[in-house]
Parts: structure tokens; sequence; C-alpha cells
């Protein structure tokens, strides 16, 4: 019962902290130009910092990996990464994506329909679906 009229408390307060809040942000961004620009920027800003970071990951794991080999002797130029073109990784994906759809069974794509021999049915019939008229 206590712990009932506590959330209301705050249900209510809460509601009438938002109405006013509301009230005062429309008072001073009346058309929500400021709200727009505002949600625009954090967007871009996510964006470009998930960027660098992606950018930034390649390198920073490479860079790991040298740090491996050359605590365990073994040469920088053994371990360098060569960087595959943009058409061998188009050939590959193409490839996964052939094997992939021939893995399918190949079905007959011919339909056949064949015309039931029971002509009345109470799902086809008509004065099912019509109302009489009352007169």
């Amino acid at each position: 019962m206590f712990i009932a009229q506590v959330l209301q408390t705050a249900n209510d307060s809460t509601a009438v902290l938002v109405h006013r809040n509301s009230d005062l942000f429309m008072k001073i961004d009346p058309f929500g130009i400021g709200m727009t620009v505002i949600g625009y920027s954090v967007v871009f800003i996510a964006l470009l910092l998930l960027y660098i970071i992606f950018y930034n990951l390649s390198k920073a794991m490479t860079l790991n990996v040298k740090r491996l080999l050359k605590k365990e002797g073994k040469s920088d130029e053994a371990s360098k990464v060569e960087e595959i073109s943009g058409e061998v990784n188009a050939a590959i994906a193409y490839a996964i994506y052939l094997y992939y759809n021939e893995l399918h069974d190949q079905e007959n794509p011919i339909i056949t329909i064949n015309r039931v021999s029971k002509a009345y049915s109470p799902w086809s019939s008509k004065i099912y679906g019509l109302r009489q008229y009352p007169r």
C-alpha cells in the first residue's frame, strides 16, 4: 500500500515536471529547429566516432600481432599483412554466394491445378454470404 502511494506520487510529480519542461521548451524553440539540429548533430557525431573506432581497430590488431611475433623471435617481414583488392573480395563473395545457392534442391516450377469432382461446398455457396432483405 505504501509503495503504491509512493509510486503514484512519483508518477504524478514526473508528469508535472515533463509537462512544465515541454512548455518551457516550446517557448524557447516553437518550430523545433533547435531540436532538429541537436538530433542530427548527435547522430553524425556518433557515426564519426564509430568510423574512427573501426578504422583504427585493424591497425591496433596488426600492432598486437606484430608485438606477439616479436616476442616469439620471428621477423616483422614475414608477418606483413598483404591487403586484398576489392575485385578479389568481390570474386570471393560471389563464389560463396553461388556455392550456397547450389546447396538447395532444384524444384520443379510447374504447378498443376486439378479440378475437384465435388462441385458443391459450403465454403463456395453464395446463399450463406447474402443477407435476406427484410420487407
